[in-house]
């Protein structure tokens, strides 16, 4: 997924602040379930981050233009573990590894079938 980086999304250097990289990834991770046409949160079934492993390799800047990539490590039960890495051109600059859990009525609970699938 592509992403263009704002003024917003920076701090008052113009980098982008670190927090973002993590909302870069959610935005990719919500991308699959759209390309679908689904969402990835239906009224009482979601999923929520668990563990976030990240590495900010080198900064990212006011109007660059970033590839955010998504690959499943596992998927088991409840949850689901994502390798993101974040790109400018082929330039490396953040990745992550984020476990997620899927809740259902506020219980992590076994990811229905037809989701798993999305990923």
């Amino acid at each position: 997924m592509k992403i263009r980086v704002y003024y917003e999304d920076t701090d008052i250097g113009g980098v982008v602040y670190y927090a973002n990289y993590l909302k870069f990834c959610e935005r990719a991770r919500s991308n699959l379930f759209f390309e679908k046409g689904m969402t990835p949160h239906q009224e009482s079934e979601f999923f929520v981050v668990k563990k976030v492993e990240a590495d900010y390799i080198k900064s990212a800047t006011f109007a660059d233009i970033l590839e955010v990539t998504s690959e499943v490590l596992s998927k088991k039960g409840a949850t689901v573990e994502i390798f993101h890495k974040i790109f400018r051109g082929e330039e490396l600059l953040f990745e992550a590894k984020i476990m997620l859990v899927y809740l259902k009525n506020n219980k992590p609970s076994r990811i229905p079938k037809e989701i798993l699938e999305i990923f």
